[in-house]
């Protein structure tokens, strides 16, 4: 072969080396460009499998939900005896907002803004400008307002899965159940002492509310309080047998719906919480104990024809006999002399004691953080054995005050007053006085009713029982004549007690109707007797015509203890004595007394009317005189 050959042959070699190394280059090239494709379609493919697969197809960078630190609280339900909702928990969304990736602040505050009615544009702006990478902007949405934000699209706001809590039936049952704050824990009423066991318990706490009786006697104390132009009322219906509480008013009342209504005197739980003297209704307390005791029987009784005098106090009745008075009688006619010196008999250290079982010493055992203590004396000196007696120099809460006179009328059992639905047999309770007595004093109680100052409250076929009482409120110094705090406790049916029902009226004042008169018979015992007719029926009472309970005879005034009766008016001063019964500033009113009223009236309209019958012919005569005169 020849040397050129040879050359060619060599170049030709050497070209193929070269071309098959550029082959070989080439693949390396392509194989690690399609490796690095792939690698990025696969991380393309697992972002589109998590944003829309994992992440539930929210948009990135957009808003979207996230769940908030923790769990949802998953809060049980409260309901009333029967099942009723009266608090529960619905599925709410919040809003959010990360500033660092909100890319236009003043865009998206303008959008925000623009949703809700309430959330000023600056307020929003200051917020998304926030150097931090969390801020709340908006609690709570309607599903409206989340679809409007979410159609915004704006880049940082982020959405929080979690409840809010609702009362369907607003203000009815506001003081009993409380509220809950932003984070869905309670802050008041049973939403707070039952905060831990709702959070943590799916079962529904049952009350012992009666919903339907609560509506009613919410209606009855609210009609009250705008006829007599009352500040406040408090009202309360117990079960005698178990202590249950059927129904908790007070008022001025809140929606607890709206937190921010929680304020002031509405909130304020006048029925567990305030505590008051309450007048005459303590006089219930005070015969119980003196017949428990042995102290006095019903056919005894006390000289009340005179005040009371200890150093600078004088103790006097409204009412005033002016002669001995039985023990019903003391009752009926709601003497302060006569029940003074029944406490005195019985004694300062037995009086404490007998109030001390009725739980009128101590807090009201109920389920609530709201609960007033009661006020009294710190040395129990003679003065405050008797004006205790007839309720004054003593602060109770009106639950206490229900639960005390439940004991009166069943049996004489006491049993702590409690807001939740028995579900076993009821307790025993504790026997502070005997069954006789508990029977006596439900025909007294039935006898204030059916003749004395509570007959306003008695209502055909329920045989009502109870005792009024009308209290001048503490002012700065001393007592103030014209606030008064008005009450009405009853019980019914009186032959066979199952319920207790309290109301009390804050500050009445009198009208036309009452001739001006605005005591616990005028105000308050109308609103027993009118809860009682409606409540009636629903619980199962009806109306019984037949039914009776033994009352008390009165005895008439023994003679050796009779003190002389007051002087007949003479004729001269007659005019001023009617004017003075039928004035306007008279505040206290017996039955006789509200007879004699009414017939000076009468009188007074008949002497009128012939007054003016008779003027043309007094006219006449006169004429006719001066004629004769003037011509002689």
């Amino acid at each position: 072969m020849t040397m050129t050959a040879l050359r060619s042959v060599a170049k030709r070699r050497h070209l193929d080396g070269i071309r098959k190394q550029a082959l070989d280059t080439g693949r390396s090239r392509l194989l690690l460009t399609g490796m690095v494709f792939a690698v990025a379609f696969a991380g393309i493919a697992g972002r589109l499998v998590d944003l829309t697969v994992l992440s539930g197809g929210g948009e990135p960078l957009r808003a979207s939900l996230i769940a908030p630190g923790g769990p949802a609280t998953g809060r049980a339900n409260i309901v009333d005896r029967n099942g009723i909702i009266l608090a529960a928990s619905l599925p709410t969304v919040s809003l959010s907002a990360d500033p660092a990736m909100i890319i236009d602040a003043e865009e998206a505050a303008r959008g925000v803004a623009s949703i809700f009615d309430g959330l000023n544009r600056e307020e929003v702006l200051i917020r998304l400008r926030a150097k931090s990478r969390f801020v709340w902007l908006a609690r709570n949405l309607t599903p409206k307002q989340h679809q409007e934000l979410i159609r915004l699209g704006v880049p940082g706001l982020q959405f929080h899965r979690g409840e809010r809590r609702v009362y369907p039936h607003g203000r009815l049952v506001s003081h009993v159940l409380g509220i809950t704050d932003v984070d869905g824990h309670g802050i008041a009423g049973l939403e707070n002492q039952f905060d831990q066991s709702l959070r943590s318990d799916s079962a529904p706490l049952r009350l012992s509310l009666d919903l339907r009786v609560q509506s009613i006697l919410r209606d009855e104390l609210i009609a009250s309080m705008r006829e007599f132009k009352g500040i406040g009322a408090a009202g309360i219906v117990m079960d005698v047998n178990s202590g249950e509480v059927i129904a908790m008013v007070s008022l001025p009342d809140f929606n607890p719906n709206h937190p921010g209504d929680m304020a002031g005197e509405a909130a304020f739980n006048r029925a567990a919480k305030g505590v008051y003297e309450m007048g005459s209704t303590f006089k219930l307390f005070t015969a119980a104990m003196a017949l428990d005791s042995g102290t006095v029987s019903l056919d005894g009784g006390y000289d009340a024809s005179q005040p009371i005098r200890v150093s600078r106090f004088t103790i006097k009745d409204y009412h005033a006999k002016n002669r001995w008075l039985s023990v019903p009688e003391i009752i009926l006619y709601s003497s302060n002399i006569g029940a003074a010196k029944m406490a005195v008999d019985v004694g300062g250290d037995a009086q404490r004691a007998y109030l001390a079982r009725f739980g009128l010493l101590d807090p009201a055992a109920l389920e609530l953080p709201e609960v007033g203590a009661p006020l009294m004396p710190a040395i129990w000196r003679p003065i405050n054995t008797m004006t205790i007696s007839y309720g004054h120099g003593i602060s109770v809460s009106a639950v206490q005050v229900a639960a005390g006179v439940s004991a009166l009328v069943n049996g004489g059992v006491f049993r702590s007053p409690t807001l939740l639905k028995h579900q076993g047999p009821v307790g025993r309770g504790k026997q502070v006085i005997t069954r006789a007595t508990s029977e006596k004093m439900r025909g007294l109680m039935r006898l204030v009713v059916s003749k004395g100052t509570g007959r306003k409250a008695n209502i055909q076929g329920y045989l009502i029982g109870g005792k009024t009482g009308t209290a001048e409120k503490i002012a700065r110094r001393g007592y103030s004549k014209s606030a008064k705090i008005v009450s009405f406790v009853g019980a019914f049916p009186m032959n066979s007690p199952r319920y207790v029902v309290l109301a009390i009226v804050d500050e009445p004042v009198g009208n036309k109707r009452t001739f001006n008169y605005a005591t616990g018979g005028w105000v308050a015992a109308p609103v027993v007797g009118r809860v009682v007719e409606r409540m009636g029926p629903l619980v199962g009472i009806a109306p019984d015509m037949t039914a009776s309970v033994k009352m008390p005879e009165i005895k008439s005034a023994k003679s050796k203890h009779a003190a002389p009766r007051r002087p007949v008016l003479r004729q001269a001063n007659w005019e001023k004595s009617v004017a003075r019964a039928v004035g306007g500033r008279v505040v206290q009113q017996t039955a006789s007394e509200e007879r004699i009223v009414l017939d000076a009236r009468r009188a007074l309209k008949r002497a009128v009317s012939v007054n003016e019958a008779q003027k043309p012919l007094v006219s006449t005569m006169r004429a006719t005189v001066r004629r004769k005169v003037a011509t002689h």
